[in-house]
């Protein structure tokens, strides 16, 4: 399974109760966020109308509108840079998509993974590192979103050969024991007071509940989220 590959989506509700959900403009438009499935940045703003809703939703592949064109376009359809998508939300309202995808490619046509690399302001770089807003993507800990982005391509691609592969095509049960196994070990390398071999265990432990998160599609962030809302609550201590 490649990114480029159509592979229809599953939805929740049937294509024309999703069509009715929606609010359309007068132009019979939605906008679409595009966001990346693994590290949740936001990589584009497009729009669809009624088909090529449709034609994302049979193929699994973002199609848009194009407004300056007046013509469909499928993503990547050029440039190679497809976008897979993994999940498809709308608004409280209705009024706004968003796509969240494994993207082959940058986004941009500027050759910029995102189309929002210019920055007009920023929080200053202290703040940033802080799990409000950002998820796993502070600098603190880039590399769990990194990680949970590749991850998130194996699930995608299934590269021939990748260990991460082979665990996704044995399915869960076989990431659930190796959760296990690495707890175990971790737990020994703890009790033993080897730091080394602790450390060793651990990111062991961490890759594969990273794995175990993508295979029951939950993402990093909610986790964080979940710590935040428990780090909020009232202290006892």
């Amino acid at each position: 399974m490649t990114v480029g590959k159509e592979q229809p989506l599953q939805l929740s509700r049937s294509l024309e109760e999703l069509e009715q959900a929606v609010k359309w403009d007068a132009a019979g438009l939605v906008p679409a966020i595009v966001q990346d499935a693994g590290s949740k940045d936001v990589l584009m703003l497009a729009y669809m109308n009624r088909e090529s809703l449709r034609k994302s939703v049979e193929t699994g592949l973002t199609w848009f509108w194009s407004r300056s064109r007046a013509e469909l376009w499928n993503k990547g359809a050029t440039s190679g840079n497809t976008q897979r998508i993994t999940a498809l939300k709308y608004d409280c309202d209705g009024d706004t998509l968003l796509v969240e995808v494994i993207a082959n490619g940058p986004a941009c046509h500027t050759g910029e993974p995102t189309c929002f690399y210019r920055t007009a302001a920023a929080a200053d770089e202290g703040a940033s590192t802080g799990t409000n807003g950002g998820g796993a993507g502070g600098a603190r800990f880039q590399v769990l979103a990194e990680l949970e982005q590749l991850i998130a391509e194996r699930y995608a691609e299934r590269p021939e050969g990748a260990y991460t592969t082979y665990l996704f095509e044995k399915g869960l049960d076989k990431i659930l024991k190796k959760v296990g196994e690495e707890t175990a070990e971790s737990i020994i390398a703890a009790k033993n007071g080897d730091n080394d071999e602790l450390r060793y265990e651990v990111s062991d432990l961490i890759y594969h509940l990273l794995v175990l998160l993508r295979e029951r599609h939950l993402p990093l962030d909610d986790i964080m989220r979940e710590l935040e809302r428990r780090h909020e609550r009232p202290r006892r201590d």
